[in-house]
């Protein structure tokens, strides 16, 4: 029943819990669109047996038309805009979940998931419907944020209140695929302050050191490794009450019991 957490690049997370196997925003090829993947392709071991997919919103680093067609017949559970999109493309209709609804997994139900909020509206896409949210995971008494794209807003406070219990992890974004950020994200400090908001135990960087403009891994140098560490630094320094945890593609945690 413990948290097994796989990070697979970018904002891809593979969350093992209550015998339930999710993935967030799957990006599961080598390349999406232009960006370019700094690592080789997720093995596909790391997240075939699949019980629902979290999507946070429609860009195309996140929403992958073609990473989302391998899972096609597994649950979306995004906003009923994006599944309504999504059905228009022939993937996994009726997914849509509403303000507050709670969705559950597994044969006993033991997983619920349900939509936070998220503010990332800038860049909207005029093809696309522009939702964003981030999801709350719950399962044998452990808690789980996975944030999505967001910039710092003031009811993340009000998270731990939704999810009636502590955050024992917040899977924050902390960089991009280029070297400045556009708004409606966080940066390594602004995503260290959101766990401190939170009240996070544990956080995972994520949506930092995978995919790059062509010609733009080294411009300027070093620019891809960096913002994991320096959200582990920032978070002991704004948020100590939080144990960071800095992974690279393909590795895995699991939650101490």
């Amino acid at each position: 029943m413990r948290l097994r957490v796989t990070w697979l690049g970018h904002s891809t997370v593979v969350l093992d819990l209550g015998g339930v196997r999710l993935v967030a925003d799957p990006l599961l090829e080598r390349h999406a669109g232009i960006l370019r993947r700094r690592f080789a392709t997720p093995d596909t071991g790391a997240w075939e047996r699949l019980d629902a997919v979290l999507l946070s919103h429609l860009h195309h680093d996140h929403a992958h038309l073609s990473s989302l067609r391998q899972l096609n017949g597994i649950p979306v559970l995004t906003s009923r805009a994006n599944a309504r999109w999504l059905a228009g493309k022939g993937l996994a209709a009726g997914t849509g979940l509403d303000e507050g609804q709670w969705a559950t997994l597994g044969s006993d139900g033991q997983v619920r998931v349900r939509l936070v909020r998220a503010v990332h509206g800038h860049r909207p896409m005029p093809h696309r419907p522009n939702d964003a949210n981030g999801h709350l995971v719950q399962a044998a008494g452990t808690t789980v944020w996975v944030a999505g794209d967001t910039e710092l807003y003031r009811d993340m406070a009000d998270l731990a209140e939704l999810a009636g219990a502590p955050i024992d992890l917040a899977v924050v974004p902390v960089s991009g695929w280029a070297p400045r950020l556009s708004g409606g994200h966080m940066g390594h400090e602004e995503a260290a302050r959101a766990c401190d908001v939170v009240g996070a135990r544990h956080a995972i960087p994520v949506h930092w050191g995978t995919l790059h403009m062509p010609a733009g891994r080294h411009l300027p140098r070093g620019w891809m490794d960096r913002p994991g560490l320096a959200f582990a630094h920032d978070v002991q320094r704004l948020a100590p009450g939080c144990e960071p945890v800095v992974l690279h593609p393909g590795e895995s945690w699991t939650l101490p019991g």
